[in-house]
């Protein structure tokens, strides 16, 4: 089956710049040029939350990975996290000086990465809201930066042309991939942490290597890519493109499988569910689509009838090179003919490993206090132990 759509949201009143899924697919959040963020239920009949808080545009969104917290960054020059309920309570930090461009938390849902018009990437923890470093090598705007899924590099795009891979522990720049025709919008790694796919403004989509740091797959569209996102397996590749476009790319094979005419107007953003079932797209008609993704029917590795793909050309980087962990997996996916039992235990498992997640979110608050106070104390027994020195010297003399 081809790439369906699901759902139809219309709430925004003006062009929207991000979507999320939420861990379970309960919910999605859309952020807009209105200065809204919209919460919407995957539930039929359930109504959708709008939160007000930003002064101006909302630029990016993002659920934490437990679901538990969104963050979203604006014009305004904050970034805000909200909870994800009806009262909508969010607290803000003023974390650049300038738009706040992109979001992003750690797959430990720990830190927090964003990235500005003020030329920097600030990381943060995301329970104390407390700023940890800043990476300002950029001499332009930055347009995205991402965590790697083992939060040990930084990925960034920027208007000076150059995708940047940072070494979270050291705070340096390991490499610059120089993009000399346009600037990529957005950035992201693959789930496997071995390479990188930049969303570029001279219509191309690369992807490269962060080990060898060469370019793997070069796709050449025929408009501007605003936005990317990995399918979990990573296989797939669905981008967004101001000629109104979605484009799905099979990466094993490196090629185009579908392009989908959804939005009127440019598509801005889009994103793929956790499990990769749905995507979810935006755009500047204000609409915000859910489409099921239908292309892992029975194994991971079916190729569709190739669909639109003459608009291809000059795929350097076969199925074969990308060994970046793209594999072809032959695992069943999950039987249709599962009890309704089975389902009510799943439903109930989901439900109980979701309050699990909640409790370790409350005990790691609970622990980041702890190491708050447990610092003060050390360096209260530091001073304690050097006077105490100064004390036995004075004595000598």
């Amino acid at each position: 089956e081809d790439p369906s759509l699901e759902r139809h949201f219309k709430g925004h009143r003006d062009a929207v710049t991000s979507v999320d899924f939420s861990r379970a697919k309960k919910q999605l959040v859309s952020g807009s040029m209105d200065s809204c963020l919209m919460i919407w239920s995957m539930k039929p009949q359930m109504r959708a939350y709008r939160f007000l808080g930003h002064k101006d545009a909302v630029l990016c969104v993002q659920f934490s990975p437990s679901g538990h917290l969104v963050a979203s960054g604006s014009r305004d020059k904050t970034v805000r996290l909200w909870i994800p309920s009806i009262k909508g309570e969010s607290t803000v930090f003023k974390a650049h000086t300038a738009t706040v461009r992109s979001v992003h938390f750690s797959s430990d849902g720990q830190s927090l990465v964003t990235a500005s018009d003020d030329k920097t990437i600030k990381v943060w923890t995301v329970h104390r809201q407390k700023f940890l470093f800043s990476l300002s090598q950029h001499i332009n705007w930055v347009r995205c930066a991402r965590f790697s899924p083992d939060g040990r590099l930084i990925v960034s795009s920027s208007d000076d042309k150059t995708v940047k891979l940072w070494d979270k522990t050291s705070r340096e720049c390991i490499h610059s991939f120089c993009e000399p025709a346009g600037f990529a919008n957005h950035v992201d790694f693959h789930p496997s942490g071995n390479c990188i796919a930049a969303a570029g403004t001279d219509n191309t989509v690369k992807l490269w290597d962060v080990r060898m740091n060469r370019l793997l797959q070069h796709y050449q569209g025929n408009s501007v890519v605003n936005s990317l996102s990995f399918h979990p397996s990573g296989n797939y590749l669905v981008t967004a493109s101001s000629d109104s476009t979605l484009k799905i790319l099979d990466l094993l094979e490196g090629r185009l499988l579908y392009t989908l005419h959804g939005h009127q107007g440019p598509a801005t953003c889009v994103a793929f569910s956790r499990d990769g079932d749905l995507f979810a797209s935006g755009g500047s008609d204000e609409q915000v689509m859910v489409w099921k993704t239908n292309f892992d029917a029975d194994d991971g590795d079916v190729v569709k009838p190739q669909k639109y793909a003459s608009s291809v050309d000059g795929t350097h980087g076969t199925g074969s090179e990308m060994d970046c962990g793209i594999h072809h997996k032959k695992t069943k996916t999950q039987d249709s003919g599962r009890t309704h039992e089975q389902q009510e235990e799943e439903t109930s498992l989901a439900n109980t490993l979701e309050h699990i997640l909640g409790q370790l979110d409350v005990l790691t608050q609970t622990v980041s206090i702890l190491e708050q106070r447990l610092t003060l104390t050390e360096d209260k027994l530091k001073e304690c132990l050097e006077n105490q020195q100064k004390i036995i010297q004075n004595k000598m003399n």
